[in-house]
């Protein structure tokens, strides 16, 4: 069966180690015959949720701004990756900002079933990323047809372009070929 995915990327840095892994997630899925997108949060606007729940109503934020055409990107996507660098152990505030503002897919007809969350961090230790994929896992929780499928951590990786010499990109290959 194609899937459509779609790779999120909240990396600030053109050519970002986690934006690099995004690609070649998505280079593995775009191999097994799927249909994918690339997204980067660079350059976009996508202002804080006001909390005024009115999307629950509408089926669309009131804040007119980036988020509302990526939201549906990703209400029709069947696989979303998530990439982010890891700041303070955490997700970027631009993927969080993003999430947050993906509430009106709370009640909608979503298609996404698969959740993937790629992470780069400067620290090398293995769970760098842990409290950021509480806060992934958050989330998905909300989605009860949704499911975090995979994670993938580039750890040790601080100047643009280290990730390439790293096991996270033959991993990042093979979870996208696997889909």
């Amino acid at each position: 069966m194609v899937k459509n995915v779609l790779a999120i990327s909240s990396t600030l840095r053109k050519n970002g180690n986690s934006e690099i892994l995004a690609r070649e997630f998505l280079r593995g899925a775009q191999e097994s015959g799927h249909n994918v997108e690339f997204i980067t949060l660079q350059n976009k606007d996508i202002k804080f949720c006001k909390g005024c729940m009115a999307c629950q109503k509408m089926g669309s934020c009131v804040i007119k701004d980036d988020s509302n055409e990526i939201v549906e990107k990703m209400k029709n996507a069947d696989v979303i990756v998530f990439a982010t660098p890891i700041y303070y152990y955490e997700m970027s505030g631009q993927l969080k900002t993003l999430l947050d503002r993906a509430n009106c897919l709370y009640d909608s007809d979503y298609k996404f079933r698969d959740i993937y969350f790629i992470a780069t961090a400067a620290d090398s230790d293995s769970h760098s990323a842990d409290i950021a994929i509480a806060g992934i896992k958050g989330w998905i929780s909300c989605y009860e047809k949704s499911k975090l499928k995979g994670k993938i951590l580039g750890a040790g990786v601080d100047d643009i372009g280290a990730i390439k010499d790293k096991p996270a990109m033959k991993q990042a290959y093979i979870k996208g070929k696997e889909l």
